[in-house]
């Protein structure tokens, strides 16, 4: 008999890449929000029955909207993780729960390392660091994933904003003073299902958090001139022009980090999980979306 997991956010890049590749024995229980309310404890609860693991991908990531919604955004990315984790204590079984590289602060200077001083600068960063802390008290064993930039080719991202934008304009403006590393949502659920695999089969395997991102790094502008010299190679029309610019010239509402890398050597020494390079997974996603004629 199969195991059976439980996977909230199951419609986003995330849990569509994890709906696809689950492992052999596995199967994915991934009912969306008509389905299971997770700020309801009640129903969170008879989701569980039978159930020997919980990974938990959803969250609301409409960063500039949060300033405007932050307490949607703590219903969401918060609240609802405490109620899942706390449910999953009382049925003694392990949460693999996703989070993010803006829990740390938007002036510091990284790669950022799990035990350094969380400090987010927008709404958003608050929310899904008070839902880390709402899954760390919750009593569950838990892995927290950190990750960043997260692209495919599923859903809203940067990569299929880019191959849209260099369709349309002969000129781009993108920032390049905010550093970070493009995680293609594949590779990530590859590791979020090696970690749930871990918890599963080792009742002593300690909670704790850990980072996880494709190897390098690179800026969005670097990010996008990578985009772009793949889309070339495959015959798309791209843009005469990627003009780099700083982030005081492209003002949005949320504060952006200058310095998003997260330092992934901890899940590498934990789990022996270490992603490929950026580059080879954002022209992957290229190469889909060409093939599928950028369908959105």
């Amino acid at each position: 008999m199969p195991e059976r997991w439980l996977l909230t956010g199951g419609t986003g890049q995330v849990g569509l890449a994890l709906r696809r590749s689950a492992p052999a024995g596995v199967e994915i229980i991934a009912p969306d929000r008509t389905q299971l309310d997770l700020t309801d404890p009640q129903d969170v609860g008879s989701w569980l029955h039978g159930v020997s693991a919980v990974v938990n991908c959803a969250a609301y990531t409409a960063v500039d909207q949060a300033e405007c919604e932050p307490e949607l955004a703590m219903l969401v990315n918060a609240k609802a993780p405490g109620i899942l984790a706390r449910a999953a204590a009382e049925a003694g079984i392990p949460l693999v729960h996703v989070s993010t590289d803006y829990v740390f602060p938007a002036d510091g200077t990284g790669p950022w390392r799990e035990h350094d001083r969380a400090k987010p600068g927008n709404a958003y960063g608050e929310s899904k660091f008070a839902g880390e802390q709402a899954v760390r008290t919750s009593g569950a064993r838990h892995a927290i994933v950190r990750t960043a930039w997260v692209v495919s080719a599923d859903g809203t991202n940067f990569v299929k904003t880019m191959l849209r934008l260099g369709a349309e304009r002969e000129v781009l403006r993108v920032v390049a003073d905010q550093r970070g590393t493009p995680t293609h949502a594949g590779d990530l659920a590859a590791a979020l299902v090696t970690i749930a695999q871990r918890f599963t089969g080792n009742p002593d395997q300690p909670s704790g958090t850990w980072h996880c991102t494709n190897a390098g790094e690179t800026t969005w502008h670097g990010l996008a001139t990578r985009i772009f010299a793949r889309a070339e190679e495959l015959g798309l029309k791209v843009p005469e022009v990627v003009e780099p610019i700083r982030t005081a010239h492209y003002p949005t509402r949320a504060i952006r980090p200058q310095d998003s890398r997260l330092d992934c050597s901890l899940i590498a020494r934990d789990f022996g999980i270490a992603l490929r390079p950026w580059e080879e997974a954002v022209s992957d996603i290229v190469g889909e979306l060409a093939s599928e004629g950028l369908a959105a």
